[in-house]
């Protein structure tokens, strides 16, 4: 047994640019997750910085410098941030407030369907299942209001923070777009001498990061616009929060589409009842996600989704333990980045093979 581990050793940890690599990816471990809270801000500002880089790009080729580049992005990107803020986002807090306002008269309406069961279906429903879940939901229900104030008290402090947060993010992303080629340079200089693996990776790490980061907020205003479509030609109440809420859904693969359809089909339920507007909103709105499952993530993320829907989920599952949102959101390319290090990282019994034939 201690040869056999000997020698997976000797094949796996005797190359001097593996152990680098090793190295990298255990300091990168360490920092994110045991100050994944304090780098909040730098991450945001990264995601930002790698969205941007793009028109960023662009406009130098057109023949722009670097800084006059970034400052014609960056006023682009915060004229659109103040529009969602001062437009899209009173519009959906008002009518997340007229939901919570209508919710108790749903409930009611709740409970008077339930307790009809027993009599339609009484060989299917038992009244006592019925009052117990009832009460259980009233039970839950009371003790999310006291969340709800609770939340609303400690939310001041959140505020508080996202106010220095609005302040510091714009900063961290026009630094970090202007002064790229620094930064980057200053952390070749803490890295390891020997890192050609490792630059072999984050290569190929930084393409696939960028595609995504790229290709999901994409997938996020376009499954976002053609929801809120299809709720305003419906005439759906909340349509525009309803519409959010499945843009952001995306960010988590198969999962989110699967919690935000439950108050979607709920409202609808409570709107119009089992009829023909309820089956034709929920006929659109599986059409729209089925094309983005079939169509568009495939056109969007044709080699970051070459991973089983198996592995998607347990890497969901796992990186969102470990660093919460980040984890689920950034999902998808860490499970391509142990891909990728598992593919590269040497085989010294291989490489003998090889250099025999």
């Amino acid at each position: 047994m201690l040869e056999m581990l000997l020698q997976w050793y000797r094949r796996r940890f005797t190359d001097p640019q593996a152990i680098a690599l090793l190295a990298i990816l255990v300091v990168g471990f360490c920092i994110l997750y045991f100050l994944n809270g304090i780098l909040a801000p730098l991450l945001v500002a990264i995601v930002l910085a790698y969205l941007l880089e793009w028109p960023t790009v662009r406009l130098q080729n057109l023949g722009c410098s670097r800084t006059l580049s970034v400052s014609i992005v960056f006023i682009i990107f915060t004229g659109i941030v103040m529009l969602m803020v001062f437009v899209i986002a009173p519009l959906t807090w008002q009518q997340g407030v007229n939901l919570l306002a209508d919710l108790p008269s749903m409930l009611n309406r709740f409970y008077a369907l339930a307790a009809t069961l027993p009599k339609r279906y009484p060989a299917l429903v038992d009244a006592g299942i019925i009052d117990m879940m009832t009460d259980n939901l009233r039970a839950k229900l009371s003790g999310a209001g006291e969340s709800v104030v609770k939340y609303s008290l400690a939310s001041l402090v959140g505020i508080l923070t996202l106010a220095i947060y609005l302040v510091i993010v714009p900063l961290m992303v026009f630094f970090l777009l202007k002064d790229k080629d620094q930064m980057l340079s200053a952390v070749r200089r803490v890295l390891p001498r020997d890192r050609g693996l490792a630059g072999l990776v984050w290569t190929e790490m930084n393409q696939q990061i960028t595609n995504y980061i790229r290709g999901k907020v994409l997938e996020m205003i376009i499954v976002g616009f053609a929801t809120y479509l299809v709720f305003f030609f419906m005439d759906m109440r909340y349509s525009l929060l309803l519409a959010v809420l499945v843009g952001f859904s995306v960010l988590i693969p198969y999962i989110g589409a699967m919690l935000v359809t439950i108050p979607v089909f709920v409202v609808a339920l409570f709107q119009w009842g089992i009829g023909a507007d309820f089956w034709t909103l929920v006929i659109a709105y599986l059409v729209v996600q089925g094309l983005d499952g079939n169509l568009l993530v495939p056109l969007l993320f044709s080699e970051a989704v070459n991973l089983h829907p198996l592995v998607i989920i347990l890497a969901v599952v796992i990186f969102g333990g470990l660093w919460g949102f980040w984890g689920v959101f950034f999902a998808i390319p860490l499970a391509t980045l142990v891909k990728a290090v598992y593919h590269a990282w040497p085989d010294e019994l291989l490489n003998e093979e090889i250099e025999e034939s």
